[in-house]
C-alpha cells in the first residue's frame, strides 16, 4: 500500500491540471482521504458494510456511548476543523471565509480535473459490484481485480509496469535499478553501493516473499480463469505454461529479472556469511588470529625488544600478519542490506515450506507411532492439481523445452555475482588502491566472459 505515491499518480494519469505542482498535491491532504476510501473499498461488503465499519471507527475515535446523530456531529466538526487547518496551511485566511466547505470545494476544483471516462468506469464497477453483492454480501470488486493486475504486471514489459511490479513486491524503484554501463556498474548493485559506503536509506526495502506468493497465486488464478473452460485441468496447465515462460523464457521478463537480481544478492550475502563463519568466527580462525597478533602485542609491551628489529622487517613479519585477521573481518563484513537479504530468504523458505509440507502424511504416520510425528521429516505434498500438470504430456514437454534456457539464466546469475564482487572490491576501504583495481578488473572480466555486458546506444 504505497499511498504516498498517489499525488504523483494523479499527475501521471492527467487527473490534475498541468499547472498544479506535485508539492501542492502532496500538501493538499489527498493521500489521507483516498487511502481511507481505498481501505474501505478493499474490505468489500458494499455501502452497508462500509457504513458499519465507518461507524465502528467513529465510535472508537469519538466515543462508543454517542448516538448516531452525535457521532455525525462530532465527525462533521472534526472534518471542518481539518479543512480549516488545511486551508490555513495553504495561506487562506480562514477567518475571512464564510463557508469553509464551499472554499474547500472551490480549491478542489482547481487541484483535480477527472476525465469523464473515470466516471463511466466507476459507474460500471459499481454495477458489477452490486451484482456481486447480491450473491456474496462481503464481495469486493477491488479484490477481484487483483488477479488481473498480477497477470498484467507479470507480463507487461513497459517501464511503468516494471516499476509498479517492483513496488508491489516491496522493492523500491531505485534500490536495484539498472545502472549505467558508463559507470562500470550492472543491474542490482545499488544496494551494494549503499552498503559499502555505509549509506542508510529509510525507504530501503527488500523483496516480500508473502507478496510474491500472493501475486503468483493471483496470476495463476487469472490465467486459469481466462483460459478455455477448465475441463480436465486445462486452466491449470495454461497457468503452468505461462509460469514456465515467465521464469525461463530466453527473452526474459520483469519477474525473471527481479528473481535473478535477488538470487545474485542472496548468493553474494550467503557466500560471504559462510566465509565469515569459517575465516573469522570459527574457533580455529580466532586461534590463528590470536597467534598472529601475539608477536605484535609482545613488541608493543617491550620497547627494548621492538628496537632490536629493523622497521621494514618488523612490518613484514610482525605487523602485517597481525593486521591480516582484521582485514579479513572488514572484507567479509555483512551490511544491513545483506542481513535483510538473508532474512528474506529465510522467510521465503518458511512460507514455501508451509505450503509444501505434507502434514497429512505426518498425521497418518503419527497415529501408528507412540512418540508422535516429531521424528518424521516433512515430505513435499504433491497436490492433485500439480500431479495432473506433471502427468499432462503437452505441458511437461513445454516445460522441458523451456528448461533449455536455464544455462543462460545461470550465466546471468554468475555474472551478477562477479560484478557485485568487482564493485565491492573497488569500493573497499581496507584494500590498497592497486589491489582494488586488480580485483575489480579481474571480476569484471570474468563477468563479461560469462555474460558480455550490453551497452545501448543513446
Amino acid at each position: 500500500e504505497d499511498y504516498d505515491s498517489i499525488p504523483q499518480d494523479f499527475i501521471n494519469l492527467g487527473f490534475s491540471p498541468e499547472d498544479v505542482s506535485l508539492e501542492r498535491l502532496q500538501s493538499s491532504g489527498i493521500t489521507e482521504g483516498l487511502s481511507f476510501a481505498f481501505r474501505q473499498l478493499s474490505q468489500g461488503g458494499g455501502p452497508k458494510k462500509m457504513q458499519e465499519r465507518v461507524k465502528a471507527e467513529f465510535q472508537e475515535r469519538y466515543g462508543s456511548d454517542l448516538s448516531d446523530t452525535e457521532l455525525r456531529d462530532a465527525a462533521r466538526a472534526d472534518m471542518l476543523e481539518r479543512m480549516e487547518a488545511q486551508l490555513a496551511s495553504e495561506g487562506v485566511d480562514v477567518k475571512g471565509v464564510t463557508n469553509v466547505m464551499e472554499e474547500m470545494s472551490r480549491r478542489n476544483r482547481e487541484l483535480f480535473a477527472l476525465p469523464p471516462y473515470v466516471l463511466y468506469v466507476a459507474r460500471a464497477f459499481s454495477t458489477l459490484e452490486g451484482i456481486g453483492l447480491s450473491i456474496d454480501e462481503n464481495y469486493a470488486i477491488v479484490q477481484e481485480c487483483y488477479p488481473y493486475l498480477a497477470g498484467r504486471l507479470f507480463t507487461d514489459k513497459s517501464p511503468r509496469a516494471k516499476a509498479a511490479l517492483r513496488a508491489m513486491l516491496g522493492l523500491s524503484e531505485d534500490s536495484d535499478a539498472t545502472m549505467s554501463p558508463a559507470n562500470g556498474m550492472s543491474p542490482g548493485l545499488a544496494a551494494v553501493k549503499a552498503g559499502v559506503n555505509g549509506e542508510t536509506n529509510e525507504k530501503s526495502s527488500a523483496l516480500s516473499p508473502t507478496k510474491l506468493l500472493e501475486m503468483t497465486d493471483n496470476f495463476a488464478s487469472y490465467t486459469a480463469a481466462t483460459a478455455t473452460v477448465d475441463r480436465d485441468g486445462q486452466g491449470r496447465t495454461a497457468a503452468a505454461k505461462e509460469f514456465a515462460k515467465l521464469l525461463l523464457d530466453k527473452d526474459g521478463s520483469t519477474l525473471q529479472d527481479i528473481l535473478v537480481e535477488e538470487a545474485a544478492k542472496l548468493g553474494d550475502a550467503a557466500t560471504r556469511r559462510l566465509l565469515r563463519q569459517a575465516l573469522v568466527e570459527s574457533t580455529v580462525a580466532q586461534a590463528i588470529a590470536s597467534s598472529l597478533r601475539a608477536p605484535k602485542d609482545a613488541l608493543e609491551q617491550s620497547e627494548q625488544l621492538a628496537s632490536l628489529l629493523p622497521e621494514d622487517l618488523r612490518k613484514a613479519i610482525i605487523e602485517r600478519p597481525a593486521d591480516f585477521p582484521k582485514l579479513v573481518d572488514e572484507l567479509l563484513h555483512l551490511s544491513s542490506e545483506d542481513e535483510k537479504t538473508l532474512s528474506t530468504a529465510s522467510e521465503l523458505q518458511e512460507v514455501l515450506g508451509g505450503r509444501l509440507e505434507n502434514s497429512s502424511l505426518r498425521s497418518r504416520l503419527a497415529e501408528n507411532l507412540s512418540d508422535g510425528a516429531s521424528i518424521i521429516p516433512s515430505v513435499p505434498d504433491i497436490s492433485p492439481g500439480l500431479r495432473s500438470i506433471v502427468d499432462d504430456a503437452e505441458t511437461r514437454d513445454f516445460v522441458v523445452e523451456q528448461l533449455s534456457n536455464v544455462p543462460s539464466l545461470g550465466r546471468r546469475l554468475g555474472a551478477g555475482l562477479f560484478r557485485r564482487a568487482a564493485y565491492r572490491a573497488m569500493k573497499s576501504p581496507v584494500l590498497p588502491e592497486e589491489a582494488r583495481k586488480q580485483l575489480s578488473e579481474v571480476n569484471n572480466r570474468v563477468a563479461d566472459i560469462i555474460e558480455p555486458a550490453t551497452v545501448t546506444d543513446e
